[in-house]
C-alpha cells in the first residue's frame, strides 16, 4: 500500500519501527516469504467492503438525473517480462513510426478493465486480463455489478449489437459512442449528416452475429435511440442509447453526458502516473495482482479520504465567490501514502487522523476548469524520455 520508488529493503526499514513492535527490522527474503501466503482478493474485498459500501450506503453520493453514472473501458498494463508473466497474461505486438524509422516488438501486457463511477471517484469492479482478452466478454461480467438506476457509459470500441442486448437484458441503461462506418445504417447516415439528430429505431444484429447472440439468450430485436452531436471541430458524433424518453432526456443532455466518460481516462492516467502502477513491487503474476488490486482500492480510499475536504472547498467557493476549487491529487496521495495506513495500526482515533488528514488535502487546492481544451502537442521520445528523467515530481 505504500510501495514507492525505493528499494524493497529501505521501505521495510522506514515501515516496520511504525508498527511499533519489538523486532525492528525485516529481510526482503521474510518479506518476500510472507508476502507468498496473501492473496490478491484481500484487496478485492477491501476495496467493495471498505470503499463501495462505505460511499453508497447512506445514499449521500452524486448522480445525473437520479443516475449513478458508471464507465467502462480497458487499458493495456506493461508488465515485467519474464516467463510466468507471458504465459500468465500473454504479449502485445506494438509498431510505431519515428523519423521515416519504424520500431516494432511485443511486450508482456495485461488488459487493465474497471466500471467505473465518474461522478463519485469510486471502481465498483476491476479486472486484470490476458492482453488478447475480448473488452465486450470482460463487460459483460462488470455489468454484475450493477443496478437498475445505473447509467454505463462505453467508448466506441464497445459499439456492438451484442453489448447493447448485453447491456438491455442485464437491466443497465446504456450510452455508446458510435463507430465510424460499417456498423448500423442508421448512425452511418447520421454520421454523414444525414437525417435527424435525434431518432427512436428498432435495430437486429448482422446475419453473422445472430447465431452468437441466440446462443447466449440475448433478445434479438432491440429499440434504441440515436442521438447526433455536432463538436467544436464541426464534426458529428453519434451516441446511441437507452434512454428513449426524449421529453425527459431532450438531445442537448448527451453532448455533455458523454464528457462524462473523460473521467475513467484520468483514472487510469492516476494509476499509472500519480500511483506508478507499472512500477510493480514484484515479478510474479500475483504479486503483479496485488499491486494492480491494491493501487484500485487505494484510489477509492482517496475518494473517501477527501469528501469532507471537497464540501469544506465547495462552502469557501460560494462563501467567497471565487473560482471552484478541487483537492490537489499530488497532495492527497502523497498524505495517503504517508498517513492513511496509520488508520489500520495507529494509536490516535480514527477521528483525529481522519481530521488531520483533511486539513492536508485542503491545501493547495487546484482549480476547477470548466470547458478547459488545450491544445495536445506530439512529443518527440527524447522529449518524453527527457521529462520522466528529469522534471517528473513522484508524489507516491
Amino acid at each position: 500500500m505504500t510501495k514507492g520508488n525505493k528499494s524493497l529493503q529501505l521501505s521495510l526499514n522506514e515501515f516496520i519501527p511504525k508498527l511499533g513492535r519489538s523486532k525492528t527490522s525485516v529481510s526482503t527474503v521474510a518479506y518476500s516469504k510472507a508476502r507468498r501466503k496473501l492473496k490478491h482478493t484481500a484487496f478485492i474485498e477491501l476495496n467493495q467492503e471498505a470503499v463501495v459500501k462505505t460511499m453508497y450506503e447512506d445514499g449521500d453520493y452524486q448522480t445525473w438525473h437520479g443516475h449513478r453514472v458508471l464507465a467502462v473501458d480497458g487499458s493495456k498494463i506493461i508488465l515485467p517480462d519474464n516467463k510466468d508473466t507471458i504465459a500468465e497474461f500473454g504479449t502485445w505486438s506494438y509498431w510505431a513510426q519515428q523519423k521515416d524509422k519504424d520500431i516494432s516488438g511485443t511486450r508482456t501486457m495485461a488488459l487493465a478493465s474497471t466500471l467505473y463511477d465518474v461522478l463519485n471517484g469510486v471502481s465498483l469492479d476491476a479486472r486484470l486480463e490476458r492482453c488478447d482478452a475480448y473488452e465486450v466478454s470482460i463487460a459483460k461480467e462488470h455489468l454484475k455489478h450493477t443496478g437498475d438506476n445505473d447509467l454505463v457509459i462505453y467508448d466506441r470500441g464497445y459499439f456492438s449489437f451484442r453489448m447493447m442486448a448485453i447491456a438491455t437484458q442485464a437491466k443497465t441503461d446504456f450510452l455508446i459512442r458510435a463507430r465510424g462506418r460499417r456498423s448500423f445504417r442508421v448512425s452511418d447516415e447520421m454520421l454523414k449528416g444525414h437525417g435527424p439528430d435525434d431518432i427512436v429505431v428498432y435495430i437486429k444484429p448482422s446475419k453473422n452475429r445472430k447465431t452468437v447472440v441466440r446462443q447466449e439468450g440475448l433478445p434479438t430485436q432491440l429499440t434504441v435511440r440515436f442521438v447526433r452531436v455536432r463538436l467544436k471541430t464541426g464534426e458529428y458524433e453519434v451516441l446511441a442509447t437507452s434512454l428513449l424518453d426524449q421529453v425527459k432526456y431532450p438531445a442537448r443532455y448527451f453532448k455533455d453526458l458523454y464528457y462524462l466518460r473523460w473521467g475513467i481516462e484520468t483514472f487510469y492516467g492516476r494509476l499509472k502516473g500519480r500511483l506508478g502502477l507499472e512500477n510493480f513491487s514484484g515479478y510474479s503474476p500475483e504479486a503483479i495482482r496485488q499491486d494492480f488490486y491494491v493501487t484500485i482500492f487505494l484510489t477509492g480510499v482517496e475518494s473517501i479520504l477527501t469528501l469532507e475536504a471537497e464540501e469544506q472547498l465547495k462552502k469557501k467557493t460560494k462563501s467567497n465567490k471565487v473560482n471552484p476549487q478541487k483537492v490537489n491529487k499530488a497532495v492527497s496521495f502523497n498524505a495517503i501514502k504517508y498517513r492513511a495506513f496509520e488508520l489500520f495500526y495507529s494509536h490516535e482515533t480514527e477521528e483525529e487522523v481522519l481530521k488531520q488528514l483533511t486539513s492536508l488535502f485542503v491545501t493547495s487546492p487546484t482549480m476547477v476548469r470548466k470547458d478547459r481544451n488545450p491544445v495536445r502537442f506530439e512529443n518527440s521520445s527524447r522529449q518524453v524520455l527527457y521529462f520522466w528523467k528529469r522534471k517528473r515530481k513522484t508524489v507516491f
